[in-house]
């Protein structure tokens, strides 16, 4: 067969072309492949025209196809690329401080696997008027070309603008900011920039110093006793340990040596806590909770992470949560302690489903009572007149049910939604670097799993549907 001087309806008898989705290539296909066949290079890239594509074709390959065809018979031939668009790259705000409490800065650890938190005298300490971030611009994107011809939109980088604390004060370009007055650098929940003064105690808090309540940073040089209470609007530093007391930061909390909380007070911060040990402890993070020896019978919430991955590495007995990731290297031990580790929600929506759920119990025990009077008066009014205190209950009572039935609706959607972020678990997961011991219960989203027997570097994650345990890596 000799195809010469070939007409478009022709070469399409003989030539199919595809376009990728993407329309970033066309393929040129031989749909017959017998005979010989003649064509040119201006023949190809006129078809290819006629077939939509106009835009980066590739006239090398076409002149090679036009001059031994037989070669491209079987193969699907890229004849046209286009150019892909670039994305924007977002703007970000550089802070001019290595604040210490920032989640990439890990504190060192020594051999022996205890931790060195040198930071408590290396405080970001700024001057008033001096500059403590900068507005990084976002780079604009570069739109790409299809092989069609059309030009295909690229994601341009997203403005970023300064998250505001206190005593700080931004430049009407706002694109600096600067310390309102003397104080240390500190950055609280939701990434605000913050300058608090900073508060220090020269030794532990005890009956010599009472309890604190400061709208700035506090620095203990020494423990912080049972009973006692240190409330901070930035962060809280301690050289020391922390014992059964109540301490609270909006920022973080950072402790040189470890947590003995005898099952009383308890660690809150609006973002990182790190520490040593935790024993008999109840602690809470809006973000981390970073530990480099053990975890022992304590009750431990992280809105994201929590990680006992030092020498030791020990995570044994109590309740861990964590919105995204438990890390450990040991979890359980031989006695096959109970343990429990839940991941793929936040603590605070699991613990709002449990109270969603008494109280959808206690509204429809009210409900029921309700209606039962509801039905008794109503049987009343049927035989005869309702006296008006009679009356006047009907009505409250058809409020009461109206109320708690609105309640129970309210109820019911919140539980609905809580349930869904539970079922969106894919990418939470528990990781175990050395062992896990059988005793252990592991909970991601709304799917359990016991671990009967030991095994060593797994990871539990959610996949098909169920909780798989894979070979960590």
């Amino acid at each position: 067969m000799r195809l010469a001087g070939h007409e478009t309806t022709q070469l399409q008898d003989l030539l199919q072309v595809t376009v990728s989705d993407d329309k970033m290539q066309a393929y040129l296909i031989f749909r017959r492949v017998e005979g010989e066949v003649n064509l040119t290079p201006e023949e190809l890239t006129t078809f290819l025209a006629s077939q939509g594509v106009k835009f980066g074709v590739q006239q090398d390959l076409l002149r090679l196809i036009a001059q031994r065809p037989q070669d491209f018979f079987f193969s699907q031939n890229a004849v046209a690329l286009g150019i892909p668009p670039v994305n924007g790259i977002d703007g970000s705000i550089r802070i001019l401080y290595d604040l210490e409490d920032s989640g990439n800065n890990r504190p060192s650890e020594r051999e022996d696997g205890s931790v060195d938190f040198r930071q408590v005298g290396q405080l970001a300490n700024v001057k008033a008027g001096q500059l403590i971030a900068e507005r990084v611009p976002p780079i604009p994107g570069q739109p790409g070309k299809a092989v069609t011809g059309d030009d295909v939109p690229c994601k341009e980088g997203k403005e970023v603008m300064f998250k505001i604390g206190k005593n700080v004060v931004v430049n009407p370009e706002k694109t600096a900011m600067y310390a309102a007055i003397d104080g240390l650098v500190t950055k609280t929940e939701k990434e605000k920039l913050n300058v608090f003064p900073v508060y220090e105690v020269n030794g532990d808090v005890d009956y010599n110093i009472g309890n604190i309540d400061f709208v700035g940073t506090v620095v203990v040089r020494g423990n912080i006793l049972t009973g006692f209470r240190v409330k901070a609007s930035g962060d809280i530093r301690v050289t020391g340990g922390i014992e059964g007391a109540e301490v609270e930061s909006e920022g973080s909390i950072d402790i040189s040596g470890g947590i003995i909380g005898s099952n009383k007070g308890y660690v809150k911060a609006g973002r990182n806590v790190k520490c040593s040990f935790i024993l008999d402890g109840n602690v809470l993070a809006g973000e981390d909770i970073m530990v480099s020896q053990s975890i022992m019978h304590s009750n431990i919430r992280a809105g994201r992470n929590v990680e006992c991955i030092g020498a030791k590495g020990l995570l044994v007995g109590g309740l861990v949560q964590a919105g995204e990731k438990v890390t450990a290297r040991v979890i359980g031990n031989t006695m096959s302690t109970a343990t429990i580790i839940e991941v793929g929600v936040k603590p605070e929506l699991r613990q709002e489903l449990l109270d969603l759920r008494q109280q959808l119990r206690a509204l429809a025990e009210s409900l029921d009572k309700t209606e039962k009077a509801l039905s008794l008066l109503d049987q009343m009014a049927a035989v005869g007149t309702l006296a008006p205190d009679k009356l006047a209950l009907r009505v409250k009572l058809g409020a009461t049910k109206k109320q708690a039935a609105e309640e129970m609706r309210l109820a019911k959607e919140r539980v609905l939604e809580i349930e869904k972020t539970l079922e969106d678990a894919t990418a939470s997961r528990v990781d175990v670097t050395h062992t896990i011991y059988g005793g252990t219960k592991i909970v991601v989203g709304r799917y359990t799993r016991f671990v009967k027997d030991s095994v060593q570097r797994v990871s539990f994650r959610f996949m098909d549907g169920d909780i798989a345990m894979v070979p960590f890596n």
